[in-house]
């Protein structure tokens, strides 16, 4: 008897987040390639169902939803599943069917993954009803889900400090990956172009809320003596001007500072490879998507020091308190540049959607 595990992939029909899209395709391709014999590998979906454009070679089925993404996100926080069935169901976000059930005698499992606590390490930062759903999708995973993922044991610890004993004894650690395939281009300098960017700059992330903490890494370019140009990546829509009023007010010059939004993966990789080093200045429990991609990438980091990226970037950073980042990215741009790049490139290693997708399999296999 075949044994099918069925993915939420509603990421790929309506995205949310470029990074959950490309974690949710990139998870799936690897379970498909990683299955067990006797297993196979299938979709839950929203209407209108996976676009051509982003399907995924070796799904066996895809159960498509009759509603679409966001009436489906709405009825799945209430509680309100129909059509979904029984059989292995694993989320790589927190939505999914969270529904009474038994696993012991209907064979019926329910995974959801985290990969930030933004709603209750930073609530002040993001919309009410955001917040007010996160922590009620939350609620129900601690109710009704067989497992939960988070990718960092320093983010596991943070979850045991906001949720229930209950909850807490759920979470299982498996960490993420730079989406699958990412690669510097053989185009990037092409790339470069078409974003208007110059051909070296040092690189950061983020937006102007306070938890960004693009003010340090600001601070830290201008600390380090760093003269040339400097790009943020991952700037919110709308956000450009109130980032260089952050840039100015920490010193650095007009002129020099280069906002871009979300980048698809080849954008990203060809961007972050011309830079000459890339600051991590969020301290929060998030996975650290664009210091991960550095990684792939072989860039020096400079990071401030907490836990999550100790973790994720372990000896292939140069860490330092938020107020002493400057000296790290002095470190990162000179003496240790070259040991860096090194350690980045080995350390990217550590980081893969099949090991990922060996221990999603080994989870479902244990409950």
């Amino acid at each position: 008897m075949t044994v099918t595990l069925r993915v939420v992939l509603d990421q790929l029909v309506a995205s949310t987040s470029r990074d959950l899209a490309e974690a949710s395709a990139s998870l799936a391709e690897a379970l498909v390639a990683t299955a067990p014999r006797g297993c196979d590998v299938a979709a839950i979906v929203p209407s209108p169902g996976i676009p051509e454009e982003h399907a995924i070679a070796g799904l066996t089925s895809e159960t498509r939803l009759a509603v679409r993404r966001r009436e489906l996100a709405a009825s799945w926080q209430l509680g309100v599943a129909p059509g979904i069935g029984k059989g292995l169901i694993h989320s790589p976000t927190a939505l999914a069917p969270l529904v009474r059930h038994d696993r012991v005698n209907e064979t019926h499992q329910i995974v959801v993954t985290l990969w930030d606590l933004r709603a209750w390490e930073t609530p002040d930062e993001l919309p009410k009803a955001e917040v007010l759903a996160a922590r009620a999708l939350l609620s129900r995973v601690g109710k009704h889900a067989d497992a939960v993922i988070v990718p960092t044991h320093a983010m596991a610890e943070r979850l045991a400090e906001v949720a229930k004993s209950k909850l807490v004894k759920k979470v299982r650690v498996i960490g993420g990956a730079p989406a699958e395939g990412l690669r510097v281009p053989s185009d990037a300098v092409g790339r470069l172009r078409a974003l208007d960017l110059p051909s070296t700059f040092v690189a950061l992330a983020g937006g102007s809320c306070p938890s960004d903490a693009l003010q340090s890494a600001f601070a830290a370019v201008v600390a380090s003596g760093w003269e040339g140009d400097v790009v943020v990546l991952d700037v919110p829509e709308g956000d450009e001007p109130a980032v260089a009023d952050v840039a100015s007010a920490a010193g650095l010059a007009e002129g020099r500072l280069h906002a871009r939004g979300s980048l698809d993966r080849w954008d990203r990789a060809a961007v972050l490879s011309h830079a000459a080093a890339f600051v991590a200045s969020c301290a929060r429990a998030d996975w650290p998507w664009r210091a991960v991609d550095a990684l792939a990438v072989g860039v020096p980091i400079a990071a401030v020091d907490a836990p999550v990226l100790r973790e994720v970037l372990a000896d292939a950073a140069a860490f330092a308190p938020a107020d002493q980042l400057g000296d790290a990215l002095a470190r990162a741009l000179g003496e240790d540049a070259d040991r860096l790049r090194v350690l980045a490139g080995d350390r990217a290693k550590g980081f893969a959607w099949g090991a990922s997708a060996d221990r999603v399999w080994a989870l479902h296999a244990e409950l």
